[in-house]
């Protein structure tokens, strides 16, 4: 068994959701919240309760491996340099504790889970839902971390079926 963890960065809430693959390849849902970061101080107090709220679920659920969305530009520059900053938090709060990290484009993580990359965030949820056997609506973000970890257990099981590493399973070149 391999237990995943997966991180949908943002600078207010951060998506945590933890699977486990069992040896036959079924996906079991482990945990799953969004990291609530607003009401500190400060935009660096954020990141602070970024960095220990990761440290706590990575200490509590002890994943194997992490999978990470990739930055999208935003409109905005602002609120792209701090979703760029909270992703780096996160990255840095995952290879402190010596995990493997894995990077997914939001396109790649709406393909590998709906079956196109231009699904809304609706389909992904009701998706995540339907995969993991959950009842009720999901938060946004910690629906969108649960993909980030499913995507990561199909590339992994797609990489062990052909024999190369999982970032030469989805990569392009």
């Amino acid at each position: 068994m391999t237990r995943i963890l997966g991180i949908d960065p943002g600078s207010q809430r951060t998506g945590v959701g933890i699977i486990d693959i069992e040896a036959g390849g079924q996906v079991r849902h482990v945990y799953h919240a969004p990291l609530v970061l607003l009401g500190a101080d400060d935009f660096p107090q954020r990141l602070r309760r970024l960095l220990d709220g990761l440290a706590e679920v990575i200490e509590t659920w002890r994943p194997q491996e992490v999978a990470i969305e990739k930055v999208f530009m935003a409109r905005n520059p602002d609120s792209a340099l701090k979703l760029g900053q909270a992703r780096g938090a996160a990255m840095c709060a995952v290879v402190l504790r010596d995990l493997p990290i894995h990077e997914y484009a939001a396109k790649e993580i709406k393909l590998a889970v709906v079956g196109k990359g231009g699904a809304e965030k609706q389909q992904v949820q009701h998706m995540v839902g339907i995969m993991l056997n959950l009842h009720g609506k999901l938060q946004a973000d910690a629906a969108d971390a649960l993909a980030v970890a499913i995507t990561h257990a199909h590339v992994r099981a797609t990489a062990q079926r052909l024999g190369v590493d999982a970032r030469q399973a989805w990569s392009r070149k």
